[in-house]
């Protein structure tokens, strides 16, 4: 506004102060500066204040994700340390023998139903994968259960038929015992199994998660290892009582270290998908002041360019206006 004010004086005054006609390309000069829109030249500068306002809102964002995160860690940290009694005892009397060699195995693939937390789903979904060749044979079936979303997601483009369950909205609500051996006893009775191998990330820290399986065998896998003289655990060391028999025992056992295992699994998924969720959100809000630093340069640079330019113009219309 300033300038076309100024441009509009100095046309007004112009026969005053120049001892010559204005010239028609002169005068056509002005007449087209006046007419243009208001904003051409500062159009470069608003798109990059567009930009600039967006990355700012993106990092909100990503910063308030971030806090969520580190408050839902905090609340499932101390469950999922707690959990790890429940399972650990199972593996001193039972064993866990990832090499038995079995013919019906179940890989429960444990993942989120959410994303934006880096690889860790893709993480379990490439054991899954792995486990799955190892296991395959043409004597042997080998079958998934799908705990998450995400795994859902990825295993279904190529592996569709070798999924028996899959379970999704399991962490809508905070995990307890009961949810989790109530899912459990869900897919024991509705899967065969000799092996059930379950596949999660075990939590470490808020940057390092180890990706782990724990294998849980039928009643019926137990008994034969154990005749077989394969030493399992610390089951052979005690000694029946009662009326059960053995057999009802190991049903027993194996039904419950098979719960725990998962609610343990659950809960350290959980923790490590919580924890890798704050790793990217942090990594994402330095990624976006980098990209507004950037912006911000290259705002000042256009501003101060587009400034000279007026600066010249003025200049030039003057010179032209007394030459």
């Amino acid at each position: 506004m300033a300038m076309a004010a100024l441009r509009r004086e100095g046309r007004r005054f112009a026969p005053l102060i120049s001892p010559q006609p204005i010239t028609a390309a002169v005068r056509s000069s002005l007449i087209q500066q006046e007419q243009a829109p208001l904003g051409v030249r500062s159009i470069s500068t608003q798109i990059i204040r567009n930009r600039m306002k967006s990355v700012k809102n993106i990092q909100k964002i990503t910063k308030a994700m971030k806090m969520v995160a580190a408050s839902k860690l905090r609340a499932i940290q101390t469950r999922a340390e707690n959990s790890r009694g429940l399972w650990q005892p199972f593996t001193a009397l039972l064993g866990d023998t990832p090499s038995v060699d079995v013919k019906k195995n179940v890989i429960v693939t444990i993942s989120s139903d959410k994303g934006l937390c880096g690889g860790i789903n893709s993480t379990s979904v490439k054991t899954s994968k792995a486990l799955f060749k190892l296991t395959s044979g043409p004597d042997k079936e080998t079958k998934y259960v799908l705990v998450g979303e995400k795994a859902k997601a990825q295993l279904v483009r190529d592996s569709r038929k070798h999924i028996d369950i899959s379970i999704t909205g399991l962490q809508k609500n905070p995990l307890n015992y009961t949810q989790v051996s109530v899912l459990a006893d869900d897919i024991l009775k509705n899967v065969e199994y000799d092996a059930l191998r379950v596949v999660f990330n075990k939590f470490r820290s808020v940057i390092s998660f180890i990706p782990t399986t724990a294998t849980v065998l039928s009643p019926e896998i137990v008994e034969r290892e154990a005749e077989s003289g394969g030493r399992l655990g610390d089951l052979d060391s005690y000694e029946i009582e009662g009326g059960e028999t053995k057999s009802e025992i190991l049903q027993n056992l194996t039904e419950y270290q098979f719960s725990c295992v998962l609610f343990n699994a659950v809960l350290e998924n959980a923790c490590s998908e919580q924890g890798a969720r704050m790793s990217a959100m942090d990594s994402s809000s330095r990624n976006a002041g980098e990209v507004l630093d950037r912006l911000t340069l290259t705002y000042n640079r256009t501003r101060q360019a587009s400034i000279t330019t007026e600066l010249i113009e003025i200049i030039s219309g003057a010179a032209a206006l007394e030459g």
